[in-house]
């Protein structure tokens, strides 16, 4: 059975389901070899032990941890949908390496501010999943779904956050991983310090994994759901983001007038892309206005961009679209492209 929300995103399929099946196999079948994925830290200083930094960092021994970071992990696969599998490897090979100096180093800091002898760390992947909240806060627009009591706001960012939470607090010290993978992730992702053009995957070794792994973790994004249909929930589903989202639009065009009355805005004509993209995931979908059928002059898009967004899996024609509706605004054309 494939995973088909895991679509167009190999690698993040492969972190969720080899690390998890081999912390499932330590953890009931072969407990003698959990010694070699420790995250012995002593180990490493006094008898350089370096291996266990590959090891230790790898696997996660407690189910609880690996429960956690699976979920994270396929709530951040929006990002190798994004940026691509190399863009996205290369985050988190980078984060993964600067996470390992930012653990000795906090370990330090520890021992010698409260004379606290940290031996071992959490096991796993665990750095560059926290490293991905901070494209996640900064990237990921805010959209809320429901209130409880009528005040505490739900977002679709909200259970994201809770599993980061339960994560963090699973643990005596993965306060200190979590806070190496969230530096970690802000020094890759500064421009200023240039990280990502030091640590990241080279074009000839991304080939080599598109041509061997990439066929046996990818999956075909099912194109037959409109014809032949998944059930009334998936449909209500989907009616309701499409509602949701056409409130937010009027939401933030109505703010951003307010805001930018004086300045020359580049506002998104919604119109233009929302009926195109509906006629293709709703066959009932039925065009009862004239204003809708109106458009804005058109404009020049870069073809670079529309061969990223194709890259992602998007066509041709759609990558067209969002890229002229939203003025060549990537991020905006990408954003909507993947929530419909």
């Amino acid at each position: 059975m494939q995973l088909l929300f895991l679509d167009k995103a190999p690698l993040s399929k492969s972190l969720l389901l080899v690390p998890s099946a081999l912390s499932v196999l330590l953890t009931l079948l072969f407990q003698r070899y959990q010694k070699f994925f420790t995250y012995n830290l002593q180990a490493v200083k006094e008898d350089f032990q370096i291996w266990r930094l590959v090891f230790g960092r790898t696997i996660c021994l407690d189910l609880k941890d690996t429960f956690c970071s699976s979920l994270l992990i396929y709530n951040f696969r929006i990002f190798e949908r994004r940026y691509g599998s190399r863009k996205f490897s290369s985050f988190l090979l980078g984060c993964w390496m600067l996470s390992a100096l930012f653990d000795l180093l906090f370990v330090e800091v520890v021992q010698y501010a409260f004379g606290i002898t940290i031996s071992s760390l959490p096991s796993g992947f665990l750095g560059p999943v926290f490293a991905l909240f901070v494209p996640f806060f900064c990237s990921i627009p805010r959209m809320q779904v429901t209130q409880i009591l009528g005040q505490f706001p739900i977002t679709n960012k909200t259970l994201v956050y809770i599993l980061g939470l339960q994560l963090v607090t699973s643990g005596s010290y993965i306060w200190i991983v979590a806070v190496s993978g969230l530096i970690s992730g802000m020094c890759y992702s500064s421009s200023v310090l240039k990280v990502h053009q030091v640590l990241c995957v080279p074009s000839w070794l991304a080939k080599i994994f598109s041509w061997t792994l990439e066929p046996i973790f990818s999956s075909a994004e099912p194109s037959n759901e409109i014809r032949v249909g998944m059930g009334a929930t998936v449909d209500i589903q989907r009616q309701q983001r499409m509602e949701l989202l056409d409130r937010q639009i009027m939401m933030s065009q109505f703010a951003q007038m307010r805001r930018q009355r004086q300045q020359q805005g580049r506002l998104i004509n919604w119109n233009r892309i929302l009926p195109p993209l509906r006629r293709r995931h709703n066959a009932n979908y039925q065009d009862n206005g004239q204003s809708e059928q109106e458009a804005l002059p058109t404009a020049e898009v870069s073809e670079e961009q529309v061969a990223r967004l194709m890259e992602m899996g998007f066509s041709r024609v759609d990558a067209l679209e969002a890229l002229r509706a939203s003025n060549n605004d990537l991020n905006v054309a990408t954003n909507f492209l993947l929530q419909h």
